[in-house]
């Protein structure tokens, strides 16, 4: 199942959930309601993963990937499809960059002009996030298992103010997976970060900063990118726990407060 709602748009948003427990069960809508601003649109699916249909360079992207691959690879360019109509874009390709120098930047999804995006998917969840680049001059999102990292991640992900945030905020809420949380919010700055600089950013570069109300910082340890005149030194950002997915975004407006 797949819903489209843009971000800041007036009335309750749609209910998505499509399997037992997959989003909360009071109607509040999708995993990433609430954690964009207006002009950003939004189109989840929820469940197994779909038939999807590639264009050849998508397909050709993965021809050699395993099944699993495929599926969540088309799922989520069919939820990046849906989310561009949402924007008046008609359906395009929204191949990896093959070209791209390294190898771990030839996964960065390659937009039509004049939009950025950004796109996540695991177990039971893919979802797709685009705006005009005259409201975003960057993007990112990511979801995860709602569950402790596996043994020893942590400590090799997170740096020693975080690992101290992360006891604090287990002692005031003690249901959310923390770490898990952490992690998914690094990999939104750096999905953010990513297109603005075109470089890596490595877990070791950018401090995040989490509180218990939503609000994530993503404090950059090196020099950021300059948007509209404007040096970013600080990502912001929102989260979400629910009972079996956590899911940040991370936002760089076109036009950053003064």
């Amino acid at each position: 199942m797949t819903c489209l709602v843009e971000a800041g748009s007036p009335g309750p948003a749609p209910s998505c959930a499509s399997y037992a427990g997959a989003m909360a069960a009071d109607g509040s809508g999708g995993l990433l309601a609430g954690l964009l601003p207006p002009g950003a649109v939004v189109a989840e699916s929820f469940g197994d993963e779909p038939d999807g249909q590639l264009f050849p360079e998508e397909a050709a992207a993965v021809a050699g990937a395993a099944e699993k691959r495929r599926r969540e690879f088309a799922a989520v360019r069919a939820c990046a499809r849906t989310a561009l109509a949402g924007l008046g874009v008609p359906p395009v390709a929204v191949p990896p960059d093959a070209g791209a120098a390294s190898a771990w930047a030839r996964r960065a999804p390659l937009w039509p002009a004049g939009v950025t995006g950004s796109m996540t998917h695991c177990d039971g969840y893919r979802a797709a996030v685009v705006a005009r680049r005259e409201v975003l001059a960057s993007v990112g999102v990511d979801a995860e298992p709602h569950g402790p990292l596996p043994d020893g991640v942590r400590d090799r992900v997170t740096l020693r103010e975080e690992r101290a945030m992360l006891e604090a905020l287990a002692a005031e809420r003690g249901e959310v997976a923390w770490d898990r949380l952490l992690f998914s919010a690094k990999e939104s700055v750096f999905k953010a970060w990513f297109p603005l600089m075109e470089r890596w950013l490595g877990f070791e570069e950018c401090r995040v900063e989490l509180d218990v109300d939503g609000g994530v910082r993503g404090v950059l340890l090196v020099p950021g990118p300059e948007v509209a005149g404007v040096r970013i030194e600080v990502l912001h950002g929102r989260w979400t726990a629910r009972p079996t997915h956590v899911a940040t975004a991370v936002t760089v407006p076109a036009v950053p407060p003064a």
